[in-house]
């Protein structure tokens, strides 16, 4: 791996098998599965896909949906092996893919600060310490002993975020947290995002926002059903992306 390099990606593919019918229990499972008779629709998802990120660098994803964008960053994460290929990947990680993954629901916000410090393997001392700094940039101090089974998406999306960055990753994904909450929480979100970059982190970038992604991000790759499109600076590929959509 390149020494300059955070994440390499090499030649990665990702073949999903998507059951034809719909089983609605365990047994009929097993029966189906022991007589052979479970059909399924083969989804590629990636196909031979190559990039790297080089450390301290905004890189942003874009394609439209079912591109396979967030397919990648799961493998990047480690949440899903690829099918075939490799990624090589150097630094802690604070991946913020799907809105409340790791959050225990039942819990409220203060129990689910140190359950996802646990997760992510700080200690509690160590969560302890920064507490107030995520409470603070939350802005959910009122309502940090309800459960967040009680939160709209938008609080999710506060929380989430201020626990991710709070604890100064190496490499933050980003899967359109951004597009969630309003205006001011946005600004919010880019002034940490400029202020982890500027400290050397690295951030590997998903919206759906063409103007987010030019303003953010460094270089970009542009996917198309699961196949590089393209990848360079990122203002050359949205206009690119842009101009074919």
């Amino acid at each position: 791996m390149n020494r300059d390099n955070v994440i390499e990606v090499e030649n990665v593919s990702m073949l999903f098998n998507l059951s034809r019918e719909k089983i609605d229990n365990f047994k009929e499972y097993v029966v189906r599965m022991l007589k052979r008779q479970l059909f399924y629709d083969e989804f590629q998802a990636l196909q031979d896909v190559s990039f790297s990120v080089k450390r301290g660098e905004t890189f942003g994803l874009v394609g439209l949906n079912g591109a396979g964008k967030s397919t990648m960053l799961k493998i990047i994460a480690g949440v899903l092996k690829p099918t075939s290929g490799k990624v090589s990947v150097q630094g802690n990680m604070a991946p913020l893919i799907e809105l409340g993954a790791g959050f225990n629901f039942d819990l409220t916000a203060k129990e689910n600060i140190y359950l996802n410090g646990a997760i992510l393997g700080h200690s509690r001392e160590y969560m302890e310490s920064r507490y107030d700094e995520i409470v603070d940039f939350s802005e959910l101090r009122k309502f940090i002993d309800v459960p967040i089974k009680n939160y709209s998406s938008g609080m999710v999306a506060r929380l989430a975020f201020s626990i991710a960055t709070m604890i100064e990753p190496e490499i933050l994904i980003v899967d359109e947290v951004l597009a969630v909450g309003d205006y001011k929480f946005q600004e919010k979100c880019k002034e940490k995002m400029s202020s982890l970059l500027n400290g050397g982190a690295t951030v590997l970038f998903v919206s759906h926002s063409s103007e987010q992604v030019k303003e953010i991000c460094d270089n970009a790759i542009w996917l198309e059903q699961g196949r590089v499109r393209m990848i360079g600076s990122a203002n050359d590929v949205i206009n690119a992306y842009s101009g074919a959509s």
